[in-house]
């Protein structure tokens, strides 16, 4: 069995594009991927596309000896785009893997500890304040309308959900994202009385609505510095936070925070292979390392769940993108002993399901993990091709 071809494709996603690939072996074996190329990764696809030749005719059940070597003759821009491009490749050679011995991914790594995944609802209120007409949803105008959506979710059978600030802007809410550039703050990201207001009466409104046993998160990204990480921590201190999410480079002053924050810190998203994550867990920067099977590829994630169990902390993936890619980071979160909890986005544009020959099942807050070949779901290329991405 060797690999014979390799390709990309995208698809309109609403705000952002879905990216697929797709490596087929000379006995016909098709392996899918999915990779994020919308927030700060523009260029994947060509990436990968310069990486094929040097994978082509390889046997694709040696994915460890293939990601090595590219490993190898990337050294000297390792991590960033090179990553996310193998990591890409890596996921689709364990498909193919799978698939050819006839069993789930997560058997070739010794088998679940866990076949019912607990995930908590990403981006809580955030789409629907942003792209309601996109969803097809009611927008959320106020925090009643957050209260009574957190209601929603909790009879759904959430155990939690993790939501963005969102303050005021005249009579409606708005999104705060200065940390990406999306709105005014940058880059000097500083806080303000206002937003801190805002935050407290957001939660409050959630807290009220779905009682003390709702696990809330929230997640403030690269939205302020350490000292307004800091002031946000202590204003959100009465509502019992499940964790405070934050993004930060910088391992000592993401511990320092961490030692003087009232509830748990989850962090690290944004980090490539062990070596990037290594200097967190030696400063105990962080109470949950959030991990992104899909820029890490999954051998090489648990590598790092496997490190960080060695610091006593449990890790969560971070998944906030299509159904292919919620099964990967499940297969993850099925196979390492120190999980936390898997983030799922329920929120997504209406044609999101049909880009899969099968639809992940959530029930009850869990998400059921695929007994399947490979991922146990495939990639619909007809629903793909018949949503070109838009410019």
């Amino acid at each position: 069995m060797k690999i014979a071809t390799v390709e990309t494709m995208q698809a309109d996603a609403g705000w952002r594009i879905f990216s697929f690939l797709k490596i087929t072996t000379s006995d016909g074996i098709v392996g899918w991927s999915e990779y994020n190329e919308s927030f700060g990764s523009a260029g994947l696809s060509d990436i990968i596309r310069e990486l094929t030749p040097l994978i082509v005719g390889k046997d694709p059940r040696r994915f460890e000896q293939i990601v090595s070597t590219l490993h190898v003759l990337t050294r000297q821009t390792r991590g960033g785009l090179n990553q996310q491009a193998i990591a890409a490749i890596e996921n689709a050679l364990l498909d193919i893997t799978g698939k050819a011995y006839g069993v789930p991914v997560y058997a070739l790594f010794g088998g679940p500890v866990r076949e019912r995944i607990p995930v908590y609802w990403s981006h809580f209120g955030t789409y629907r304040v942003r792209n309601a007409a996109m969803l097809g949803v009611p927008p959320i105008n106020n925090y009643d309308d957050l209260a009574r959506h957190a209601q929603d979710v909790q009879k759904r059978g959430f155990r939690g959900l993790k939501t963005n600030i969102m303050p005021t802007a005249g009579d409606k809410l708005s999104s705060y994202t200065p940390g990406f550039g999306r709105t005014p703050g940058w880059p000097e990201l500083n806080w303000d009385n206002k937003t801190l207001h805002d935050a407290a009466a957001q939660l409050g409104a959630i807290r009220a609505a779905v009682g003390s046993e709702m696990n809330i998160h929230l997640d403030i990204n690269f939205n302020f510095k350490t000292e307004g990480f800091k002031r946000v921590a202590d204003t959100i201190a009465p509502f019992n936070l499940t964790w405070l999410e934050i993004d930060s480079h910088d391992p000592a002053s993401l511990a320092w925070i961490r030692s003087n924050a009232p509830c748990p810190i989850a962090s690290l998203e944004t980090l490539h292979g062990r070596r990037e994550f290594r200097p967190y867990l030696e400063a105990y920067a962080c109470d949950v390392p959030i991990i992104d099977v899909i820029w890490n590829g999954l051998a090489e994630s648990l590598k790092i769940a496997s490190m960080a169990e060695t610091y006593e902390v449990n890790v969560a993936p971070h998944n906030f993108y299509g159904h292919l890619c919620s099964v990967i980071s499940a297969n993850f979160s099925a196979i390492v002993p120190n999980f936390r909890v898997m983030e799922i986005d329920m929120d997504s544009i209406p044609w999101r399901d049909e880009f899969v020959t099968s639809v992940p099942v959530v029930e009850n807050g869990e998400f059921l993990l695929p007994t399947g070949p490979g991922w146990g779901i495939d990639i619909n290329e007809k629903a793909v091709r018949a949503h070109p991405p838009k410019s």
